[in-house]
This record gives C-alpha cells, structure tokens and sequence, in this order.
C-alpha cells in the first residue's frame, strides 16, 4: 500500500543513498567540484524528506512542512550549481538564497498567514522548476561540439520532474484526481511520487555520467600531456602529426613541421644539475608558445627536442615562426646575468609534400634532415628541408634507352 510515511521513507533512503555516493565520489577526487553541489543536494533533500516525516507524526503541527519544502527547494538549486560548476559557468548563491527565502516566505505565508494547499503546491513547484529550467540549455546542448551522453540523460530527466511538477500543480489547483496535500495523497499522486523518486534516482544517475565522462577525459588529456612542461609528448605529436596528415591528403593543402633541440643540452645537466636542465626545458616552453598562432601545436618529444605543428602553413611561413622563436631565444640569452643559463636551438623546418602521404615518419624524417644542416652551421640557427627537384617529364624515359644503347655496344 502506498501509504504517506511509506513514500517519505523512500524518499529519505533514496536521497541518503546518493549522498553516500557522491561522498564517496567527492573523496576520492577532490578536484571535481561538482561532485560537492551534488553531495550537499541529495543529503539537504534527504533531510527535506525526514522533515515531511516528522510532520506526519506532528499531525497538528505545520512547521515541519514549511522547513521540509525550503529544503527541497534549496536541495534542487545545489543541483542547479553543480550543472553550471560542471560547465565552467559562473555561480551565483545570490541566486540560490533569493529562491531559496522566497519559496520559504510562500510557503510561510500559505501556511500561517493564509492556509491555501493550492498556493503552497504552487510556490513549491515554480521554486523546483526555476533552477532545472535555467540549466535545460546547459544539459541538452553539446559543448565544443561534443555530446555529453550523461549530460544529455540528464536534461532529458529535467524535462520530465519540470513535467511532473506542472502536473501536480495542475492537480493541486484545479482539485483534478483529488487535488493534493503533503500528508493525503491521492492514488493518482502517489504514482506521480514515486516517478518523481525514479526520475531524481535517474537525476542523478546522469550527473555520475558526466562525472565519468570528465574523469575518462582528464586521463585520456594526462596520457598526451609532458609532465615536466605540459606540452603535448610525443604520443600526443604522432597522433596531430597523422591527423594533419590525414587531412593534407585529402585537400592537397600543405602544413609545415618544426623539429627543435636546444644546443649543449647535455652540457647544463652535467654542470648545472638535472634541476637546471628542467627549469630550461619549462623556460623554453614558456617563451616558444608566446611565438606561435592559435591553433599551433607545440610538444617535447623526448629529451631536449620539441616539435612545433603549424596547420595550413607553407614552408616560408614555417620558416619565420623559426626565426621568432631564434629570435625571442636570443633576446632572453642578451638578458642573462649571474646564474642566469643562456638557451640556444637550433630549428629544422620541413613541409609535407604529396609524396609523404599519410605517413608522419617522412615529414619528420625531412625536418630532422634540416636540423642536422643547422647544427652544422653553429648554434642558434635553422635550415629548411628543400627536397630535391623533380625529374623533368620524358628526361627518365629519354635516359633509359642511351644506357641501353651502351650496354649493347
């Protein structure tokens, strides 16, 4: 039998168990701030729904009801703000409060200075709905293109309590399938109750998908970033460097490689310390990306080498990024004092060419061909990789017989 005390319990056992959860999550990864709204929302709604309890035994008394109402309203605005902390957008408690005391003023008002249940429901489920409407944007749209299928199944659930809400409402004012009361429920009502503790289950459900999601990216981004300098590493480059690639084939548009070593590398890690050697790595890094285009791509792809991916760039464009970034090295040297380790590089720069296909082992091949030159010359310099020309049409064809004619003589 769906008796009152019986939909509270479930109520209270529902909502404790997702605030375990989210404990639990909130433990473990402390950076995820989300997962902190979340907690605070299924453990303020558990207490909203010991509180309706409470005033099911306190039949004459209607306090209770008016704290439990609050809480659930405060408990869904925590929910409101874990969404907008997941999406990086700014958070208001001035919003919270405001809904929050006014939803307890109405129910304050309804209940002492005018009883009305008809103008209690309607406070409580326009306090309930504001906060998931505001953020159904939020849920059901893909950020940068992409689709959070925890996101997605949340706002989906959103769409249907803001359902089940106006249902209620409806019923409570229009008197429809016995109207309603928090401690009489109607059969009709008491479904809609229970759907409601299905759907907040669901509710939740989503938002440990998209906490999921966010963690299964974190480490798929650690897996492609250097740990020292935070660039991408080398995984990171062949993965980029087989895409442009990929794409250069398919539209015939060139893209140019930079392949970067810094001179005597070896030299600062024997007299200056491996400690040393890291703080010109991180410096290095530093100083290159002020140099770049949005959009560019620069990676340590072991050692003292880094890469630089410039997309849609030819072999000259390539070459004056080479030259900012000689340059800005050579201003930093100008500026060392003391202790101060000057840095020096020497640049290959190379552009795929149709022959390199989709392979990326050739383009880098081509720049470490043009490194070499550089180093050759001394330090703080580039050299581009100039493959040799084409054979001219019909040369090869006209050759081929001559030695043939030689070999018979």
């Amino acid at each position: 039998m769906l008796s009152v005390p019986t939909l509270w319990t479930v109520f209270v056992a529902n909502f404790l168990a997702l605030g375990l959860i989210w404990a639990y999550v909130m433990r473990s990864y402390p950076a995820f701030a989300p997962a902190r709204f979340w907690t605070g929302s299924a453990f303020t709604a558990a207490a909203g729904a010991s509180l309706a309890m409470l005033r099911v035994v306190l039949t004459d008394q209607m306090l209770p009801l008016v704290f439990a109402g609050t809480a659930l309203i405060l408990a869904i605005c925590l929910a409101a703000m874990g969404i907008r902390q997941f999406f990086h957008r700014p958070l208001s408690w001035r919003f919270t409060l405001l809904v929050t005391g006014l939803g307890f003023a109405g129910l304050s008002f309804f209940t002492f200075a005018y009883d009305s249940v008809p103008g209690r429901l309607t406070v409580f489920s326009i306090a309930e709905a504001i906060p998931l409407a505001l953020n159904l944007k939020l849920l059901l749209t893909p950020q940068e293109g992409r689709v959070n299928p925890g996101a997605r199944l949340a706002g989906i659930v959103a769409v249907f309590i803001i359902a089940i809400f106006s249902v209620r409402l409806f019923s409570g004012v229009t008197g429809f399938a016995g109207g309603f009361a928090y401690a009489q429920f109607s059969p009709v009502q008491s479904v809609l109750v229970l759907v409601l503790v299905f759907l907040s289950m669901a509710l939740n459900f989503g938002f440990l998908l998209m906490a999921i999601d966010h963690l299964r990216n974190e480490v798929a981004d650690l897996a492609l970033l250097d740990d020292l300098t935070g660039v991408g590493n080398r995984r990171h480059l062949v993965q980029r460097l087989t895409e442009e690639c990929a794409r250069s084939q398919r539209s015939g548009q060139p893209f140019a490689l930079l392949v970067i070593d810094l001179d005597g590398f070896k030299g600062i890690n024997d007299t200056h310390g491996h400690a040393a050697g890291d703080a010109c790595l991180q410096h290095f890094t530093l100083m290159t990306q002020t140099r770049l285009r949005p959009g560019d791509m620069l990676a340590r792809s072991g050692g003292d080498e880094f890469c630089i991916v410039l997309p849609s760039a030819t072999l000259h464009e390539g070459a004056m990024i080479a030259r900012r970034v000689l340059e800005v090295c050579r201003a930093d040297a100008e500026q060392c004092t003391a202790q101060d380790i000057p840095i020096s590089v020497s640049i290959g720069v190379a552009q795929w060419t149709a022959d390199m296909g989709a392979f990326p082992d050739r383009l880098i091949a081509a720049a470490d061909h043009a490194l070499y030159d550089a180093k050759k010359g001394g330090r703080n310099r580039f050299a581009t990789y100039d493959p040799a020309p084409p054979l001219v049409p019909g040369f090869e064809a006209a050759v081929v017989p001559d030695m043939a004619a030689r070999q018979r003589a």
